[in-house]
């Protein structure tokens, strides 16, 4: 009940921040507009968001409505509504605009990109001043000093104001020292030594590579990708119930030295008790089996749990199933630390492609690439031929990436499209030579090759060698699709 009141207090007070701003005004036909305040700012930009003009009528309501469009610009500070002698005056008082924006002491951004990253965060020479607005600015050009372990940089704005109500922005940056990792401290191990679970770890102490590879300078993300790791380390190995319990992280006052303490809790290794296959699996069960990398009676092993469902998967992707999907459900047994797994299989339904796509293939031929596709339009999807293409067209050395990608076809339930992206490269090269012979005297040699002559795919090469008795031309043509299929 009290915070109702409040805010039937606090309402109209801010209704009244418009209204304050202009006069009671009797209604009255205008007959000029002035406008006093501006500095920057165009007499028309004003005049467009005003709601009346010369020789119609102004009242109340039309001078609320023009304050309101004018605040809202974000151009102005302040503005009033004011009538002399019928003439309707607006007076504003711009807020400052920024003129420049400067960087001392950054060593490890270059100003340029620094003034890049600024702009996508709306502050920028030409812009209007927004002190909210250079909070997050310094704010993030913190983050990203912290994200290169110099924990002890500062960052401190200096907005000076300028004539015709313009401010310069100047950052003064101290990078200071870059923090570094002194010790990693693992508590709670106890079949395993600090040294073997350390070596899963790409952050370490200082060592003669750290100038290098900066793995001693501490990143919250690493962190998180080395317990990662660890987990694995130990899933691997059996610990079916291993655990990260916490992690601390503290740097010493100087911010110079970064400690980490992690607490673990390895638990048991348990066993694998059985493996079996259930739902819809499609293929005879001793060949799904086969597909399952983990056996009855080794120690728990997540890799290849992982992998045995990829292996299945991939196997029925190659029958046409490209949305199979197979979980391994665990059945734990904690007395006797033991895991059986049921792989339950889920093909979905069998699609086919629909329409191969190419693109990037700017000045190589379609048919160049399609006739080393060997998935095939409006053919059953198989997962092997699609893996074949793309390495087909890698062999090619056309192209410096091959992107292949398989996405459903919009209100069908069993077609896929295969769209093909390629990037490509320079297939051509020029070579000189020259050498000295006794016979020949001085020989110059230069060749001409081009592996894509005019993006059919064909190979042309040209070499000329000169010397003072001989001189030979030579001209080679190849296509490697002389026959239909390329023998």
């Amino acid at each position: 009940m009290g915070f109702r009141i409040k805010l039937n207090h606090i309402l109209p007070l801010l209704v009244s921040a418009y209204i304050s701003n202009a006069w009671a005004i009797e209604p009255f036909v205008v007959k000029d507009i002035r406008v006093e305040g501006i500095q920057r700012t165009e007499p028309g930009t004003i005049f467009n968001y005003l709601p009346v003009r010369v020789g119609e009528t102004m009242d109340d309501g039309k001078a609320t409505q023009a304050i309101k469009a004018l605040y809202g610009t974000g151009f102005f500070k302040d503005v009033r509504i004011e009538v002399d002698n019928d003439v309707l005056v607006v007076l504003v008082q711009e807020r400052a605009a920024i003129s420049s924006i400067e960087f001392n002491g950054n060593k490890s951004f270059p100003s340029d990109k620094m003034l890049e990253g600024l702009k996508q965060v709306g502050l920028s020479s030409g812009l209007i001043f927004d002190r909210s607005m250079l909070d997050r600015a310094e704010q993030e050009i913190k983050r990203q000093y912290l994200a290169q372990g110099k924990y002890a940089a500062t960052v401190k704005t200096i907005v000076s104001p300028q004539e015709r109500n313009r401010v310069a922005i100047r950052f003064d940056i101290e990078e200071g020292a870059v923090s570094k990792i002194r010790n990693i401290n693992i508590v709670g191990n106890r079949d395993f030594d600090d040294e073997v679970l350390l070596e899963q770890f790409k952050l370490t102490t200082p060592n003669w590579l750290s100038w290098w590879n900066k793995d001693d300078q501490y990143s919250k993300q690493k962190l998180t990708a080395d317990l990662e790791a660890l987990r694995s380390f130990y899933m691997n190995q059996g610990y079916l119930e291993f655990n990260v319990d916490s992690t601390q992280v503290s740097i010493t006052p100087d911010k110079r030295d970064i400690y980490i303490t992690v607490n673990i809790t390895e638990g048991n290794k348990y066993t694998v008790s059985e493996v079996k296959m259930a739902g819809e699996i499609l293929l005879p069960e001793d060949e799904a089996l086969g597909l399952v990398s983990v056996e009855v009676g080794e120690f728990f092993n997540r890799q290849k749990v992982t992998d045995s469902s990829k292996a299945i998967s991939d196997r029925l992707g190659n029958d046409g199933y490209a949305f199979a999907n197979v979980n391994a459900v665990p059945a734990v047994d904690k007395e006797n630390y033991t895991v059986g797994f049921t792989f339950y299989v889920d093909p979905g339904r069998r699609v086919y492609v629909r329409r191969i796509n190419l693109t990037g293939n700017t000045r190589t031929r379609d048919e160049v690439l399609r006739r080393e596709m060997r998935q095939l339009e409006s053919a059953w999807y198989g997962a092997d031929k699609i893996t074949r293409s793309k390495q087909r067209l890698e062999r090619l050395q056309f192209f410096e990436d091959v992107n292949l990608e398989t996405p459903a076809v919009p209100g069908t339930t069993d077609q896929v499209d295969l769209n093909v992206n390629v990037t490509e490269k320079s297939t051509g090269s020029v070579q000189f030579g020259a050498g000295l012979s006794s016979s020949e005297g001085v020989i110059f040699g230069v060749t001409v090759n081009q592996n894509n002559f005019l993006g059919t795919g064909n190979r042309v090469s040209a070499q000329v060698n000169t010397g003072d008795i001989n001189t030979t031309y030579s001209l080679s043509f190849t296509d490697p699709y002389f026959t239909p299929d390329g023998i």
